[in-house]
């Protein structure tokens, strides 16, 4: 990686694998309506979750907004349970790998994600052989907290200003292609990993890195 200081990687997708239809069906089943139209594909949700993911509603509103949206009585508890079953597993070897790259270079998360979403995570998945997430990155970057949003430029105009990066030595690995060819507009290089994609490649094969 000719010239590459700094590594962006992006949470959902690619650290953590994904689980759309499983949350689908668990929202459905509360009976949330309209749920195939709110929590999308094009990784920008729309209405109440993206403004859960954009910080602009509590915890708390957002699970009123829930309960409103299905008509039902439900707890915290179903509401939490079947948001984070948006999330499947972290495979062990992702985190691995994070541990031997952070001995040469300088690793971020930048994630669109929200704060139900980042608790679990941080309990959950980062939690590894005594590691725990300030182990892995130097920094996390996290929509619902910066108000800020992939692909907008202005949350990677942020991330580079606040960790005095240049954007020719730094590559993202983002599942989002658009948030890939936002990245190349300001100069950072990219790869955008497949579902599940065994994306190590890309630290050893040269000719895998694109430029976008």
């Amino acid at each position: 990686m000719d010239g590459v200081k700094n590594i962006i990687f992006d949470l959902g997708g690619v650290l953590i694998n994904l689980a759309r239809v499983r949350c689908l069906a668990s929202f459905e089943k509360l009976g949330v309506k309209d749920i195939r139209q709110r929590v999308t594909s094009d990784y920008r949700h729309k209405d109440l979750f993206g403004s859960l993911e954009l910080g602009l509603v509590s915890v708390p509103e957002f699970r009123e907004g829930i309960r409103h949206l299905s008509g039902m009585p439900m707890t915290d508890e179903q509401i939490d349970e079947a948001w984070i079953s948006m999330l499947g597993d972290l495979p062990t070897y992702r985190l691995d790998l994070l541990l031997e790259l952070r001995k040469s270079y300088r690793l971020f998360l930048l994630s669109n994600t929200n704060e139900i979403h980042w608790q679990w995570i941080e309990k959950n998945c980062f939690n590894y052989k005594g590691y725990h997430v300030a182990d892995f990155f130097e920094k996390v970057y996290l929509s619902y907290e910066l108000h800020m949003q992939k692909p907008d430029a202005e949350i990677f105009e942020y991330v580079l200003n606040d960790a005095g990066i240049y954007p020719e030595e730094s590559f993202l690995v983002d599942d989002a292609r658009v948030n890939c060819r936002m990245a190349g507009m300001m100069g950072i290089r990219s790869y955008a990993p497949l579902p599940r994609e065994d994306w190590s490649h890309i630290f050893v094969e040269q000719e895998a890195l694109c430029a976008l």
